[in-house]
């Protein structure tokens, strides 16, 4: 009975070759279970989970006890994401065999995947009973902390779970069976979780402390926590003071000792008259003291005659700064900051690192030093005599490295930006003169290697983008753009360049660069999370539907897996004994389930698989049902919601005032939520209309009053005013006309959504629902002033819907006299144009679905009367101009489309010339590439664009009353 053919087309991806097999064995050998497993794993890997499912209970039903056949339904359950059934697995195999050590092993591993801690506590103690190993006994302990973590009483944790872990811990220390250091990190969690402070600093500087070796001072660096939890600053600063004389470069050591020396001047502590100043030695409580201790660890530095550290220097302008902080006079004593600051970059000038270590301490220098300090730090700089464009060069790359140094310095003082029009486009001209000159030293490099002088590329980038800023010449942008291009030619790997450029396409309303800009990024796992909102942001957004699908599936692929990874990555703790790590992957994995990104995502992607198939290629009642949208449940976790985006991703030197600050962040946030409350609110009201059921018993039957139509209104009703409360909340926040930096948060699209109308007229659209099952309940012979009213909402809808469209027309793109501009708003508004007209579709296929059978009623009635010139009720005709409105203004759009697009063909974009500037060919050839990627994007957008609004033209032209 050879299985191996089986796993090995398994493993080459062959699943039909792999279900063949394990039919040809099946027929000799009917009842060998691990070949049925195999065949079930095959159907799944083809799609036939049903088949497989039912094969696999065919085996698990009978309960297994050989290694073949667990592990393989443990494979198949896995990829089914039914972890809970391999739980039911191996409690069948444990009862069969209950002194197998690997079963009882698997058992808790299963319950370490579902996360029942209290079953994983007793099948880690089941296990220790078996085999008396110390691990199998501290997965139980573990166990009982995780339910302490986990339990909703912190009241419970407290007084149950964790005393508990504690004394199964202690029995074991008392014992002296002890073995290893995760053990003791564990029994060092549960007392500090329990706020045991004393007890764990006796622990860890016990003879069980002897045993925290895997990090580099772990004993350390634990008792320094402990003494600051218990507020002990004087072994604080005494610990801080030792570490620093055996690594005078540790800045976390420094940070302590500055933290204890203030606390200590705070509390006016004084040393005791008798015996030691503290358990950890001498302790420094006054101003002279630190200032001594300083300056000593600054001229040990200085008698070196190796490299010099750069912790002592740095940790004298952090004192300065904390001085000056508490007034005291003192801080003059340390010298005087430009000074220190200059004689820092005479030493580590040419090192990287340089402007971020001097970066926090420029606010020493004040505002009539700025200028003066950087003059100073050029004295610093050997460059070569100006060349014939009147810029002076390095001569190798450390004079470039100090020089790019100055320069950055230079602009986080502002200078730059204070700077006039003609200045920065000089300050541009040098910056390109020095990125040009410094390619000669990347020549060598490989091209996956960073070229530092790219930061003098990125930095005209920022410059220009100042200028288009404060001026609107959108020339300053295709300049960019051109050298950005320029620069990811030669550097192919900087993600600086790509962000940029991908910041700035999107500024343009470009979206097809981006793709292959991000793709080029190569974001890995939580990257999705942190920087994947650049590009869901503007996917749908500006029009490129396809793209922002994948986009949706890049980041919904990352957010599925982390719950099985994160499963893996807990059972690989518990093998290892890294146990402080387990509540860590805890909290990541939900602080990724509560992500507003993935909130944002999830809703999108619904949004966007309605826009593009529903009532297309499936009804609305299918595509919702399909997606398991439930419109009574909201599923968002709107308390515990984690903004998880890397605001910092761009590299910036912005002065203070004009960088990204905590108000930004707050504002960001409250925009992002708003807008993802509008998003939810409407798609749960699209699953709302799909599931308005229209049943045909009598109108008086009791039963229609329970489930059909008259249950739903009071929750349409809810969602409604709900929806209209937060655009309510929305035009607030729009008014305050919130500005990031252009560096910043993205903007999410809420201020379009409100400044075209979108907003009201979807609200319009979506509340026609609530007076058709009025209408429907109460038939058209007594309803006239309920027709009127809804006729009269029909006229108004058709107004809004034309005034959508009027605020899409324009020109995209447009070359006049040398100069070009583009509208990128006007995409965006063409995307909530055709949003709302789905919306308005969907609302009117309801619509007819009403009147259609009231119509029908009448058209009986009359034929029984015999009354063939009877008025038409209101509402039928005013449906009936509407659903002709409609078509017309359909018409209207796509040919509006069309014209654009014939419009972006035409343009030459050959004939742009940049007034006073000068362009060598190389940099003309790589702006005209911007732009053609921007005229293509455009182009692409409408296409797809017109694309859905023709097919939902189409579809539209069936419904009739």
């Amino acid at each position: 009975m050879c299985l191996l053919p089986i796993y090995n087309y398994l493993d080459n991806g062959n699943n039909k070759m792999a279900i063949q097999q394990a039919d040809k064995l099946l027929k000799k050998h009917k009842d060998l279970h691990c070949a049925k497993v195999l065949k079930a794993i095959g159907l799944q890997r083809t799609g036939k989970q049903d088949e497989a499912f039912t094969l696999a209970q065919e085996v698990a039903v009978l309960e297994p006890t050989d290694d073949n056949s667990l592990q393989a339904l443990t494979i198949l359950y896995r990829e089914m994401h039914r972890p809970e059934l391999v739980t039911k697995l191996y409690e069948a195999a444990v009862r069969k065999v209950p002194t197998s050590e690997d079963y009882h092993s698997h058992l808790f591993m299963a319950y370490a995947r579902v996360g029942e801690y209290k079953k994983m506590q007793q099948a880690g103690m089941a296990l220790y009973k078996i085999v008396p190993k110390n691990p199998y006994y501290f997965w139980a302990v573990m166990s009982l902390v995780m339910q302490a973590i986990s339990a909703q009483d912190e009241k419970l944790s407290q007084t149950m779970f964790l005393p508990l872990a504690e004394r199964m811990v202690e029995k074991m220390v008392k014992e002296e069976k002890i073995e290893a250091e995760a053990e003791v990190q564990l029994y060092f969690m549960i007392l500090e979780r329990l706020g045991k402070y004393v007890e764990a600093l006796e622990v860890v500087q016990g003879p069980l402390g002897e045993k925290l070796t895997s990090e580099l001072q772990s004993r350390e660096n634990k008792c320094m926590m402990l003494y600051r939890r218990l507020g002990r600053w004087s072994e604080c600063n005494a610990l801080s003071c030792k570490l620093l004389l055996k690594t005078p470069d540790d800045w976390q050591s420094y940070l302590m000792y500055f933290d204890s020396f203030f606390h200590l001047m705070d509390e006016s502590w004084t040393p005791p008259q008798e015996g030691p100043q503290s358990a950890e030695g001498e302790v420094h409580s006054t101003v002279a003291q630190a200032i001594s201790f300083i300056d000593e660890r600054v001229n040990t530095e200085e008698a070196k005659e190796a490299k010099h550290q750069r912790g002592p220097y740095l940790a004298r302008l952090e004192l300065i700064k904390r001085l000056r902080e508490q007034n005291c006079p003192e801080a003059q004593q340390l010298g005087e900051p430009l000074e220190l600051m200059f004689q820092f970059f005479v030493k580590f000038g040419e090192k990287p690192c340089c402007i971020t270590d001097l970066k926090i301490f420029l606010d020493l220098l004040t505002p009539d030093q700025h200028v003066q300090f950087i003059n100073r730090l050029m004295e610093a700089v050997p460059l070569g005599a100006p060349g014939e464009d009147g810029v002076a060069l390095p001569g190798d790359p450390r004079a470039l490295q100090r020089h790019l140094c100055v320069t950055q310095l230079s602009r986080c003082l502002g200078l730059q930006h204070t700077a006039d029009a003609q200045s920065k486009l000089n300050i541009i001209k040098e910056l390109k003169a020095h990125y040009r000159h410094g390619l000669q030293f990347g020549m060598s490099c490989l091209k996956t290697e960073l070229q530092f002088f790219d930061m003098y590329c990125v930095m005209a980038a920022h410059v220009y983008v100042d200028l288009w800023m404060e001026t609107g010449d959108q020339n300053m942008l295709w300049q960019c753009l051109g050298l950005l291009e320029e620069g990811l030619s030669h550097s192919s790997t900087n993600a600086q360049f790509k962000l940029l450029l991908l910041l700035l396409y999107c500024h343009l309303g470009a979206f097809e660069p981006v793709v292959d800009l991000y793709s080029s990024l190569d974001a890995k796992h939580i990257q999705h999370d942190t920087i994947g909102y650049l590009l869901t942001r503007y996917a749908e957004a500006l029009g490129q539907f396809a793209a922002a699908s994948q986009s949706c599936n890049f980041s919904l692929r990352f957010f599925h897996s982390n719950q099985k990874d994160t499963s893996e990555y807990i059972i690989q703790a518990y093998k290892y004994g890294a146990f402080e790590k387990i509540p860590e992957f805890i909290a990541f994995r939900n602080r990724l389930n509560h992500s507003l990104h993935f909130a944002q995502v999830r809703t999108e992607r619904m949004l966007l698989d309605l826009f593009l198939d529903a009532d297309i290629t499936s009804s609305l009642e299918e595509s919702v049902k399909s997606m398991s949208l439930c419109a009574e449940e909201d599923d968002i976790p709107w308390d515990n919601l984690r903004d998880n985006r890397d605001l910092t991703v761009h590299v910036s030197w912005n002065p203070r005032d004009r960088d990204l600050n905590e108000e930004h962040r707050q504002r960001s946030v409250e925009e992002e939520t708003l807008w993802l409350k509008l998003r939810s609110l409407t798609l749960r009201l699209i699953g709302c209309i799909s599931s308005l059921n229209h049943p045909t018993a009598p109108r008086n039957s009791e039963k229609t009053t329970e489930n059909g139509v008259s249950a739903k209104p009071s929750f349409l009703q809810s969602l409604l005013s709900q929806l209209e409360n937060t655009i309510n909340q929305a035009s607030q926040f729009t008014e305050k006309h919130a500005q990031y930096p252009f560096l910043g948060p993205v903007p999410s699209r809420l201020a379009r959504f409100v400044t075209s109308g979108c907003c009201q007229c979807q609200l319009a659209s979506l509340q026609l629902p609530l007076h058709l099952q009025e209408l429907e309940t109460s038939g058209l012979d007594d309803s006239t002033e309920l027709q009127t009213q809804i006729s009269n909402l029909f006229k108004s809808l058709a107004v809004q819907l034309q005034d959508l469209l009027e605020k899409c027309k324009g020109d995209l793109f447009e070359v006049k006299d040398g100069h070009s501009n583009t509208q990128a708003s006007l995409l965006e508004n063409l995307v909530y144009f055709v949003e709302t007209i789905c919306i308005t579709l969907w609302v009117c296929s309801y619509c007819g679905s009403v009147l259609r059978p009231l119509k029908s009623s009448l058209q009986k009635k009359k034929k029984k009367r015999k009354e063939a010139s009877a008025a038409t009720p209101v509402v039928l005709t005013g449906f009936q101009e509407f659903s002709g409105g409609l078509k017309s203004l359909l018409t209207r759009a796509l040919e509006h489309i069309k014209s654009q697009e014939s419009d972006l063909t035409a343009l030459k974009l050959g004939s742009l010339t940049l007034e006073g500037q000068t362009q060598t060919e190389a940099e003309e050839s790589f702006m005209k590439t911007a732009m053609d990627k921007v005229q293509s994007s455009y182009l692409r957008s409408l296409q797809e664009i017109g694309e859905l609004l023709k097919k939902r033209a189409d579809s539209f032209k069936s419904l009739k009353i």
